[in-house]
């Protein structure tokens, strides 16, 4: 490749990328396919918290994993070191390699890298020995805490689970955090610095002091007579979200790779950008311009036009202000065609997974493309003039989706946007 005058090779590699593996531990299931199926069902996994004593508290639901069992794939040794939050993303990791057909070895590892997110690292562990210290001293705190406590905690786990030595790095974009990881996954790979990537984002959010935060921040939605129906992305009664805890996983791979193997290619990823508002810690712009930019961006590098975009998993949270923003920022991104688009919230019904919550949604998308369904925002029902969009309300319509795109918004006004399209050679 020749150098130009910027220095860079004037014809970088701009590979096809596809998806050829998932994997889950969220509140809806311990497994894509469970998860998926609750989507489908508009079956929700919200409900009263258990994890820790919520007497204080006035919001006591969120989104709970449930049933989980880490010791059934990750050996104990290697458990007793990792906050829950890694689990979480080893846990996942696995499922979509194992999905995906994929064998790390001699031969390949140099050539598999992970790109694994959190809006913060291993809170638990850290607040845990934190505890330690107050009542024990400097010479009680566990060796493990600083390696757990990283935002890149999950990604060097994870690595060591499956073997993979290639590109390793955390995407830290808050709740933004599981689409960067994808984009940034599709970028590595286009550019042949990899030829897979493990990619996903986790955490664990649920812990007392984080809940307590949450409080303050004034943004929770709160049902307890029904948690299921707590959480009203897009309704004209929506009063906020619920915090959820989990992770997600992609097996982002050159389309070369994926045939050599012979693997079976779920979608292929065409799409991304990233922008920031520049603006305000928590909340968005309320035209919603630069999550505007970012989807425009996406559409622009995967070389479709607006009218091709079939269905999109928004951010949508059910606060008041994000929702009124996104449906502002959809609109300026595709004109008239904004009427023609399916949309709809699986926040509904899984909760915020913090930073797992964008790749959690991207199979979302990809599962959409895949089946020919897509899922409901579930607790539609008052409509808001000014969220007058297609939210798909309350059930799963069967529609067929050629191009999807994922969005995410994130605290400190990040926004990232990956769009994926159906495979055709």
């Amino acid at each position: 490749m020749t150098p130009s005058a910027t220095g860079r090779p004037e014809h970088l590699p701009n590979r096809r990328v596809v998806v050829t593996g998932m994997g889950t531990v969220c509140p809806l299931g311990n497994n894509w396919r469970d998860a998926w199926q609750a989507m489908v069902d508009g079956r929700s996994g919200i409900g009263p918290l258990t994890q820790f004593d919520v007497s204080q508290f006035e919001v006591r639901i969120g989104g709970e994993v449930r049933d989980f069992r880490p010791e059934e794939v990750i050996p104990t040794k290697e458990l007793r070191r990792m906050d829950r939050n890694g689990q979480y993303a080893v846990v996942s990791a696995l499922e979509a390699v194992a999905d995906a057909g994929l064998i790390i070895d001699e031969r390949n590892r140099d050539d598999v890298g992970v790109i694994f997110g959190s809006a913060g690292g291993g809170y638990g562990l850290l607040l845990e020995q934190y505890e330690t210290f107050q009542k024990g001293g400097y010479r009680r705190v566990s060796p493990f805490m600083i390696s757990n406590m990283l935002p890149d905690a999950a990604s060097g786990h994870v690595a060591i689970a499956t073997g993979a030595c290639g590109p390793n790095m955390a995407v830290v974009s808050a709740c933004s955090t599981g689409t960067g990881a994808i984009g940034e996954a599709w970028e590595t790979i286009r550019r042949g610095d990899a030829e897979a990537i493990i990619a996903g984002g986790t955490d664990n959010p649920l812990l007392p002091v984080l809940l307590a935060g949450f409080h303050a921040l004034r943004a929770l939605a709160n049902d307890a007579d029904c948690p299921a129906r707590a959480c009203k992305p897009f309704d004209a009664r929506r009063d906020g979200f619920v915090v959820g805890q989990g992770a997600a996983a992609l097996i982002i791979e050159s389309l070369e790779s994926a045939r050599a193997r012979g693997a079976e290619i779920y979608a292929e990823v065409i799409g991304y950008a990233a922008t920031a508002d520049a603006y305000d810690m928590v909340a968005s712009l309320e035209d919603g311009r630069a999550s505007a930019v970012a989807m425009s961006r996406a559409m622009t590098k995967a070389g479709i036009d607006p009218s091709e975009v079939d269905y999109i998993n928004p951010h949508g949270t059910g606060t008041p202000l994000n929702d009124r923003a996104e449906t502002a920022a959809i609109k300026a991104a595709f004109g008239e065609h904004a009427y023609r688009l399916a949309i709809s919230s699986t926040k509904a019904m899984h909760g915020h997974l913090m930073g797992g919550a964008g790749a959690l949604e991207a199979i979302a998308a990809v599962q959409a493309i895949r089946t020919g369904i897509i899922p409901p925002t579930i607790n539609w029902e008052v409509r808001d003039p000014d969220c007058d969009l297609d939210y798909v309300p309350n059930e799963a319509r069967q529609s067929e989706v050629r191009v999807a795109m994922s969005n995410s918004v994130g605290l400190g006004g990040h926004n990232a946007c990956v769009i994926f399209r159906r495979y055709e050679d």
